[in-house]
């Protein structure tokens, strides 16, 4: 295989794995200012317990995080020099705003939300709580406004020619509020709320099975559902929005998503199919006028396809078309068990009813699997450009690189991934047995008062 090649596959496996943590810091972020808020609101240890345990989860996720998103900042550089070169000014100023705005905050109070419990007052720890929050979404918003000039690129210029060619940002607002920025944070965040969520569904689902720390656990396990279900409705909304920010913007990752072939004319939407690319040909279960009336308003309108556009700037279209259909039926498959959750609940059959508290259990595996296929779809939808119809993926590629030795860094790669998931597992393993503290000696009872008594 070519170096090319071998450093697509090297950086995908880096940030797939490295996408597993900060969705679920985020999303147990959020649940974290929930059951802390609700500590000080109500006064209920309960809800103190669940904030202290979740807290060690958080904290777990936050140093994976971490640790596995450093190694993509060093392939930049080694398997990416000429891309750096040409967007080094654009993507080095939304990581240096990450780094002051979001990762700054996020890290300075983590130590307090970590080990604050008994040495600040409650008010001061749930300050702490909503900044590692708040700072864990202003990472999002850097790192996806970092991806979404690559998608639809604004607020710039380019200056020289051939090699020495590279971007500059003409206006630094145009650049953040590019496109597509928007709507794609917005999509990521619901992605990230419900992978969080779907963890303390799935951990106090395990508890209350096993009938251990029953009480706590049946709170947490309906906090989880609910949240999972508000997260999952706005996902649905944002993914619309995307689709005709794309149809705009991106009109060959639409036709790629869509399995869309004629130059012009009204095009289906498929439930599920295949794409025979040689062929240029979609085969499975369509709707007629579907796709037209999406994207505008009316089942008549014409959709370029990708017999429009020169076969050299079209992306891998099966890929694109199988992920982005995996993606939208796993979406749905989640908001419907997030769904049927809540009636439970509503019922007062939840914590009743076995099979669907196991269900709940494995259903955790379904955000993570549909934010991966999302990340799939966005990217490979984009090929064969690096930045959208500016700078081609085989021009970004450092040419002092070598294949063998990509090969060695990626088996390298494969192998410490390995061993760092398993400790992961292993870690997140022992701390969910153990559960919430059934004593929990970090706070006295009378430090359990409702939010307006609490002292600062």
């Amino acid at each position: 295989m070519t170096v090319e090649t071998l450093s697509r596959i090297q950086f995908a496996l880096t940030i797939a794995f490295h996408y597993l943590y900060p969705p679920l810091s985020i999303g147990i972020g959020l649940a974290l200012v929930w059951m802390e808020g609700l500590w000080l609101a109500t006064g209920d240890a309960a809800w103190h317990r669940l904030a202290h345990f979740w807290t060690k989860i958080f904290g777990l996720t936050f140093a994976m995080g971490v640790a596995t998103g450093i190694v993509m900042e060093f392939e930049f550089g080694t398997n990416w020099a000429a891309y750096s070169r040409y967007v080094g000014d654009v993507f080095g100023s939304a990581l240096a705003a990450e780094g002051i705005f979001a990762f700054f905050l996020e890290s300075g109070f983590l130590a307090v939300l970590l080990f604050g419990w008994d040495r600040v007052s409650p008010r001061v720890h749930f300050f702490a709580t909503c900044m590692v929050c708040l700072g864990s979404h202003f990472s999002a918003v850097w790192i996806v406004v970092a991806n979404s000039w690559m998608q639809t690129p604004a607020g710039f210029h380019v200056v020289a020619t051939g090699t020495a060619a590279r971007a500059e940002i003409t206006d630094f607002w145009a650049m953040v509020l590019n496109p597509s920025s928007a709507v794609r944070l917005a999509h990521v965040l619901c992605g990230a709320w419900q992978a969080g969520a779907w963890v303390v569904v799935s951990v106090s689902a395990w508890h209350v099975l096993r009938g251990r720390h029953r009480d706590v656990s049946s709170r947490a396990l309906h906090l989880g559902l609910a949240l999972a279900l508000a997260a999952a409705l706005l996902q649905a909304l944002t993914g619309s929005w995307s689709a005709e920010v794309v149809a705009k913007h991106q009109p060959t990752k639409l036709a790629a998503m869509e399995g869309v072939w004629p130059p012009s004319q009204p095009a289906a939407a498929y439930v599920a199919g295949w794409v025979d690319e040689a062929a240029g040909t979609t085969h499975g279960l369509a709707i007629p006028g579907l796709l037209s009336w999406l994207v505008h308003g009316r089942t008549d309108a014409p959709i370029p396809g990708l017999e429009a556009f020169p076969p050299a700037d079209r992306p891998p279209v099966n890929v694109t078309f199988q992920a982005y259909h995996a993606m939208v039926t796993l979406g749905v498959v989640a908001m419907g068990i997030a769904a049927l959750g809540c009636l439970a609940w509503a019922l007062g059959r939840l914590e009743r009813s076995r099979p669907l508290l196991w269900l709940l259990v494995f259903a955790v595996l379904v955000p993570q699997a549909a934010n991966q296929l999302g990340w799939v779809t966005a990217e490979v939808g984009r090929q064969p450009w690096i930045v959208y119809g500016l700078l081609r993926t085989s021009e970004g590629v450092s040419h002092a690189v070598r294949a063998e030795q990509v090969v060695a860094s990626l088996a390298l790669f494969t192998i410490v991934y390995a061993l760092l998931f398993a400790v992961f597992v292993f870690l997140l393993d022992q701390k969910i047995r153990q559960g919430p503290d059934e004593h929990d000696e970090t706070v006295p009872p009378k430090r359990a008062v409702p939010f307006a008594d609490a002292q600062g």
